[in-house]
């Protein structure tokens, strides 16, 4: 049995009900054409979620009578950023739509050096707005209830200033460590920073200050991997080594 999932923003729970907004209220009667009396899954993206009887379908709301509340675990104990470099197209929602689907607990998008696409100003909220979109879509189909912190760019410089204590890797096809040297190193680790370099990758003075704030730079193998692949590849062994990917 194919199980329902909608998201409402806390501030629509009740102690005994929850209402769904139009969008997911349209998706709910229109979409799905479920009825009241039907069961579904509703989450508030702060980590709970319960089983709800639909009460009433309304045109542009919906209201559901809460009927138990689901204890299992499903978020990773990693509390784990990627930093991704823009990229062209549509493969930044990709990225965003896996990642979610892996764990991140955040997902930061760098402006670096070599960087095949430049942050339009103009755009910028319809961009955020799309892979937000896209992240909560991905919550909906995984299981997840935690909505994943999506930030508006920063240039690569002001992430370094801003990473604080968590371990950084920064991932680079120009030599760095493996992945079994490093985890050897780092022990108890419950927040990790990756960041992923744009096609072009990274450039000398970006290495160097990665060096500067003590990011430890990390290889991926002998092969050079588009910055898609190495953002899943770097997100899913951070979940190996250090999640609940173990």
């Amino acid at each position: 049995m194919q199980r329902h999932r909608f998201y409402a923003s806390p501030t629509r729970f009740t102690t005994t009900t929850v209402s769904l907004d139009a969008d997911e209220a349209h998706h709910l009667s229109r979409a799905l054409r479920l009825g009241e009396g039907d069961r579904v899954f509703v989450f508030d993206g702060e980590g709970l979620e319960w089983e709800c009887e639909i009460a009433r379908i309304g045109k542009r709301e919906v209201e559901l009578n809460l009927l138990r509340q689901l204890t299992d675990v499903v978020e990773s104990p990693l509390d784990l950023t990627l930093a991704q470099a823009l990229v062209k197209g549509d493969k930044f929602d990709w990225i965003a739509q896996k990642a979610t689907e892996l764990g991140v607990t955040r997902i930061v998008p760098l402006g670096a050096e070599h960087n095949d696409v430049r942050w339009a100003e103009g755009r910028a909220g319809q961009k955020l707005q799309r892979w937000r979109r896209v992240s909560l879509e991905a919550l909906k189909q995984c299981g997840r209830r935690r909505l994943v912190e999506i930030r508006e760019p920063v240039s690569f410089e002001d992430f370094c200033e801003s990473a604080g204590q968590s371990p950084c890797l920064i991932f680079s096809e120009l030599g760095g460590h493996s992945l079994r040297e490093v985890s050897a190193k780092l022990s108890n680790v419950t927040q990790l920073n990756v960041c992923v370099a744009p096609e072009g990758g990274w450039s000398e003075r970006e290495l160097q200050k990665a060096e500067a704030n003590s990011f430890i730079a990390v290889h991926l193998g002998s092969r050079i991997l588009r910055t898609e692949t190495a953002a899943i590849a770097a997100v899913t062994l951070a979940q190996h080594l250090f999640g609940d990917l173990r």
